[in-house]
């Protein structure tokens, strides 16, 4: 049974940085690919960014939504079973409630069968 818990949530002033961690367990994690996902209320779910197995952190092997992109990385560090997202330059358009979620395959396909049950994120001055 996987299990995905996320910590480093929190509040920030606009401009500000987080950092959030998904610590998974359960399954092969290097084999699989990753993603974080947020959900403001009254708004639906946005894939945020995602990360394929294997990843090297450069070019395709990563996904970042239009409203993330430039400010938002996401890396993994799969001996220690690790998922990251480092986010700077927060908006308040940001604040949600962000779930790490783990792919049915090594590839991206906007689609996962396990989640974490989320950080919150408010940015707000």
């Amino acid at each position: 049974q996987a299990q995905l818990v996320e910590s480093g949530g929190g509040w920030t002033q606009p401009g500000g940085s987080l950092t959030l961690e998904c610590a998974a367990a359960g399954f092969t994690f290097g084999n699989y690919a990753m993603a974080w996902a947020r959900q403001a209320p009254g708004k639906a779910l946005e894939w945020v960014s995602a990360i394929y197995a294997d990843a090297s952190g450069a070019g395709t092997d990563t996904y970042y939504s239009e409203s993330v992109r430039g400010r938002f990385t996401i890396s993994r560090d799969n001996a220690k079973k690790m998922l990251y997202l480092q986010m700077n330059n927060l908006k308040p358009e940001d604040t949600a409630r962000y779930s790490c979620a783990k792919a049915p395959g090594r590839l991206w396909v906007f689609s996962a069968n396990y989640w974490g049950q989320g950080t919150q994120v408010t940015v707000s001055s």
